[in-house]
C-alpha cells in the first residue's frame, strides 16, 4: 500500500475510533454518493444530476450510516456475549426479518418521494408493485452478506463493510427505481 493511502486509512482510523457515528454517517454518505454516480452512469444520463446525487448522499448520511451504527450496537447488546455459527445465523435472521425489509421499503420511498418528487399515490403504487421484487432479491443476497459481516468483520469495521456493500446495492436499487420511472413516463 502506498504512503498516501496508508497514512488516510490511518487518520480514518483514528476518527473511526474517536467519533464512530460521524465516521461511519460521512462514510455511508460520500459511498451512497459514490453509488448515484456510477448508477447515473451506467443508467445513461447525459448530464450529472447533481440534485439526485446530494439527496442520495444525505440519505446515505442521515439515515444509512446512523441507522448500521445503531443496528450493530443493538445486535452487540441482544446477543452479549453470545458467539459462534448459531449465533451468526440467530444475527443474519433478525437482520434479514426486521431492517431488511424496512430500509428497502424506506429507500424506495424516500427514492420516489424525494429524489424523484413523484406524488406519493404514484410512488404508493409503485413501491407496492416493485417491492416483493426487490425484496426476494435481497432475501437471496444481504445473507451472505450479513454472515460475512458478522462472523469475520470485526465490529468496528462491520458498518464500513456493509456501507460498501450497500452502495453496490444501491446502484441496484437506483437502477431499479429509474428503470421504473422511465417506464412509468
Amino acid at each position: 500500500m502506498s504512503d498516501i493511502a496508508q497514512e488516510a486509512w490511518r487518520k480514518y482510523l483514528i476518527q473511526l475510533q474517536a467519533h464512530p457515528l460521524r465516521t461511519k454517517a460521512i462514510t455511508a454518505g460520500v459511498l451512497a454518493g459514490c453509488s448515484d454516480l456510477i448508477a447515473q452512469k451506467i443508467s445513461g444520463v447525459r448530464r450529472l444530476q447533481l440534485r439526485r446525487l446530494l439527496l442520495i448522499m444525505l440519505y446515505g448520511f442521515a439515515y444509512s450510516g446512523p441507522f448500521g451504527h445503531f443496528l450493530h450496537k443493538l445486535m452487540d447488546a441482544i446477543f452479549r456475549g453470545k458467539k459462534g455459527s448459531k449465533t451468526v445465523a440467530k444475527k443474519v435472521l433478525l437482520e434479514q426479518l426486521t431492517s431488511s425489509p424496512w430500509n428497502n421499503f424506506f429507500f424506495m420511498m424516500y427514492y420516489g418521494l424525494v429524489v424523484e418528487g413523484r406524488p406519493s399515490g404514484l410512488v404508493r403504487s409503485k413501491v407496492r408493485k416493485d417491492y416483493p421484487t426487490v425484496q426476494l432479491t435481497a432475501w437471496k443476497f444481504w445473507p451472505i452478506v450479513g454472515w460475512i459481516n458478522y462472523q469475520y468483520m470485526p465490529q468496528q469495521f462491520r458498518v464500513l463493510f456493509h456501507s460498501f456493500v450497500v452502495s453496490c446495492w444501491a446502484i441496484f436499487l437506483n437502477l431499479k427505481a429509474r428503470s421504473i420511472a422511465i417506464k412509468a413516463a
